[in-house]
């Protein structure tokens, strides 16, 4: 009888403790960049739960893989879940001569018989206008800047 009780004592008392399969989890998890942000939840009995946000599907199951052989764990519970995935949004180029051309557009429609082409920032003039409005459309067109106004129009 007493050999029976010695060898069950002996045979608990090596069996690792719950606390000391959760510090061992998280020493590996602190050790290995690739488990960053997992989580040691919770050790029971040699059952573990793992929690946390990881980049992708593989590094889950990586997470696990590399745990699985702790001395005392039986189990994993993962619990660990797969990061959103945001995709980059593409700059939107925008050139100097949308803006400008724009504001030209909305500048001439005042002025009935006037067209304008922008090509780099230079805006191009044509068609015809009476002479008493031709000071408002340039200082109009001034006013936004371009690098050179060329006139083309026939003065009426």
């Amino acid at each position: 009888m007493a050999v029976a009780i010695a060898a069950t004592v002996g045979f608990v008392s090596c069996k690792p403790k719950d606390a000391d399969v959760k510090t061992a989890l998280e020493e590996k998890v602190k050790t290995a960049p690739e488990l960053a942000g997992v989580t040691v939840s919770d050790v029971k009995d040699g059952e573990v739960t793992l929690t946390g946000e990881l980049k992708d599907a593989a590094a889950v199951a990586k997470a696990e893989e590399l745990l699985k052989d702790v001395k005392g764990v039986k189990h994993i519970t993962n619990s660990l879940t797969v990061a959103a995935q945001v995709a980059p949004i593409a700059p939107i180029i925008v050139s100097g001569d949308d803006a400008l051309s724009k504001a030209v557009t909305d500048a001439v429609k005042d002025f009935a018989g006037v067209t304008a082409n922008v090509k780099n920032s230079v805006v191009t003039l044509s068609g015809s206008i009476a002479k008493t409005s031709l000071p408002k459309l340039m200082m109009t067109l001034q006013a936004l800047h371009p690098k050179k106004v060329e006139n083309k129009l026939t003065i009426k």
